[in-house]
């Protein structure tokens, strides 16, 4: 690959320190966002994300990640290598960045100008978090050396630099770390999430090969990345299993400084997926580049369906969801002072962006579909079959969903709160009229609210728009949460009128329960994906089992694992209730276990991937047997078996 700004030297003095490493054991969910298994992920993520910086200044064509036998990973590259030599404050600067937060090459615009570790945290926390790591540096002819346990150096330098442990040819920099289990809640990694990680870095960077090896399984899987294709590859590879309405379109232009790279297709459902990247770095929340982006397709096919008759003077301009409907995009921004809410960059923040991604995409577009009217007239003709379908639907959905009717009676209605202040209150989907009984006369009546759903609710992904707004249950939940619904081609949604701060989904801890709340997180993903998006979906989790001993207090025991540390520290005989259903608790019981806020277990949904979600959901309900079986059997070494 050929090296760029050459004028540029990367040493000691591009290493900018900013403040010391302090308080990231203390509260490491600031830096990494969690502790659970995504937490312990984005380790992996943040020092590959500098491995990219280094693909992206010119310096490095290939990466190597492995997930080692012992637990740990390593990852390399044949970059530069990070400086070695002395820094102004009297250290390695290598040692300077794995030591000391905001340490790093990327403050100035001269070394890396599109960087992903923007925050100059990542090597850092890294090794704050891990129980031990290894530097290993190649450059200017030679190999360096340095370790780490908990972020404290083990090796002493002399003076100020680090030993020398052999020659070498060859640049680049090796790291390998081992996650602190007393920090992290699993220390093993997710393969699954890196491999797509990885798989979509090698889309983001076309010239970049990344090869990835889990060492930890009898046979190692070793997979290499590298997708000359782009981002077309990428939407390609999405919508493989997908009925496809129109071509690629791909454009890729510059706009004060920032660079913007965008692919899309539409396929036939009414489904939108629109995910956004800036310097490599997934935003799982959007931000500006994709509202750029959005805003100016709903212009220009506007224009075009006026131009083309499609569209009458007196008819009203397509709505944004109508352009939209059935459209996969992927847009990837190159920015040199990128702002993101959040140390884990899920949404980007800079307005210009937004103007950016517009203008290039307003200029791109336009040159494409005049150059492409078939693909044009297709996405016209999409966003006309969405307007037609939101018109029948809404006089269809006038005369099904009626005013809510806070009613206690025995017909799953809804039983409300008194409380209308929704960040106080919580709604329990309770699976079962036996439960729902027991739970409305345990709940808090100022604050929960109990909506009983009788067995199990539609499949929505197999499932029409107008079956799905027939159906009774859907149609009480819609009503109950207040804020609407979105059907993709016509957004009726609105997270502000959301009446409840938490909906908890409460089922038995069975298959059947189980089925019930994927078939929820389905309709909710599907239909109204802002509150999974934005936090306010939870799952209940119940006991399965109540131990009565002898002499002593009664506990409740919530799995297999807690069961089996309860024999082993409890002394004498004991009596085991098994709960197999939520019915089987009076009010009691479930307000302890399940309601009360001081004492209950709840999991709250996330969605880390919005691509990989999205994939996983229509694999899983969809209609196509054979690839869920092959799914399931494939993942069956992931399950937890309740025996």
């Amino acid at each position: 690959m050929s090296k760029k700004d050459e004028e540029v030297v990367y040493d000691s003095s591009a290493i900018t320190v900013l403040e010391g490493l302090e308080a990231v054991r203390e509260r490491p969910g600031m830096y990494i966002g969690s502790v659970s298994t995504k937490g312990l992920n984005h380790l992996v993520y943040e020092i590959v994300d500098n491995s990219v910086d280094e693909h992206m200044a010119g310096y490095c064509s290939e990466i190597h990640v492995t997930l080692e036998k012992d637990g740990s990973a390593t990852v390399s590259d044949n970059g530069r290598g990070v400086p070695v030599d002395m820094h102004e404050k009297g250290v390695s600067a290598a040692r300077l960045v794995f030591t000391t937060l905001h340490a790093g090459g990327k403050f100035g615009n001269s070394i890396y100008k599109n960087a992903g570790g923007l925050h100059g945290v990542g090597s850092s926390v890294v090794n704050a978090l891990s129980k031990k790591m290894t530097v290993t540096i190649k450059r200017d002819g030679f190999v360096y050396k340095d370790e780490y346990e908990c972020g404290i150096p083990t090796i002493e330098l002399d003076k100020g630099l680090l030993p020398i442990i052999g020659k070498s040819r060859q640049t680049g920099t090796t790291i390998n770390f081992l996650p602190d289990d007393t920090i992290f809640e699993k220390t093993r990694f997710k393969s699954e999430d890196i491999k797509n990680r990885l798989h979509e870095t090698a889309y983001l960077n076309p010239e970049l090969t990344i090869f990835f090896e889990d060492k930890r399984e009898e046979s190692p899987e070793k997979i290499t990345y590298h997708e000359p294709g782009g981002l077309s590859g990428f939407i390609s590879d999405i919508n493989k299993d997908k009925e496809t309405a129109s071509d690629i379109v791909y454009f890729k232009g510059t706009s004060d400084d920032i660079i913007v790279e965008c692919a899309f297709q539409y396929v036939n459902e009414f489904h939108e997926e629109v995910l956004g990247f800036c310097n490599n770095i997934y935003n799982a929340e959007g931000g500006t580049h994709i509202t750029g982006f959005k805003t100016t397709l709903t212009t220009v096919i506007n224009n075009y369906a006026r131009m083309l008759g499609t569209l009458k003077d007196k008819d009203a301009n397509f709505t944004g969801s109508e352009v939209r409907s059935g459209l996969v995009c992927v847009i990837s921004v190159k920015h040199p002072s990128p702002r993101f809410e959040g140390q884990t960059k899920t949404k980007l923040d800079n307005q210009d962006a937004a103007k950016a991604v517009s203008k290039v995409a307003g200029d791109e577009l336009v040159l494409f579909f005049d150059r492409n009217l078939e693909t044009l007239k297709n996405i016209i003709s999409s966003a006309e079959k969405a307007a037609k379908i939101r018109k029948a639907e809404e006089k269809a959905k006038t005369n099904m969903l009626t005013k809510p009717k806070f009613s206690f009676d025995s017909n799953g209605k809804l039983a409300n709160c008194e409380s209308k202040d929704a960040s106080m209150c919580e709604i329990f989907i309770v699976e079962g009229d036996s439960a729902g009984g027991s739970a409305k006369t345990a709940r808090d009546r100022k604050y929960q609210a109990i909506l009983p759903i009788r067995g199990k609710i539609l499949n929505v992904e197999k499932a029409s728009i107008d079956k799905i707004l027939a159906n009774a249950e859907i149609k009480t939940m819609i009503n109950a949460f207040g804020c609407g619904f979105s059907e993709g081609y016509g957004n009726d949604f609105d997270i502000s009128k959301l009446r409840y701060d938490k909906i908890i989904i409460m089922a038995d801890a069975d298959v059947d329960g189980a089925h019930i709340c994927t078939l929820l997180l389905t309709l909710f993903y599907r239909f109204m994906p802002e509150l999974i998006m934005e936090g306010h979906v939870y799952i209940a989790m119940p006991p399965l089992y109540k131990a009565i001993p002898s002499k002593g207090k009664e506990e409740y025991l919530y799995d297999d694992y807690a069961l089996s540390q309860y024999r082993k520290k409890h002394k004498g005989p004991f009596t085991l209730q098994r709960y197999k259903g939520l019915g089987e608790m009076d009010a009691q019981q479930l307000w302890e276990t399940t309601l009360d806020p001081e004492n209950r277990n709840l999991k709250r949904v996330r969605i880390e991937d919005a691509s990989l979600a999205s994939k996983t959901t229509g694999l899983l309900m969809g209609s196509d047997v054979q690839p869920r079986k092959d799914f399931i059997y494939e993942h069956a070494k992931d399950a937890v078996l309740d025996v």
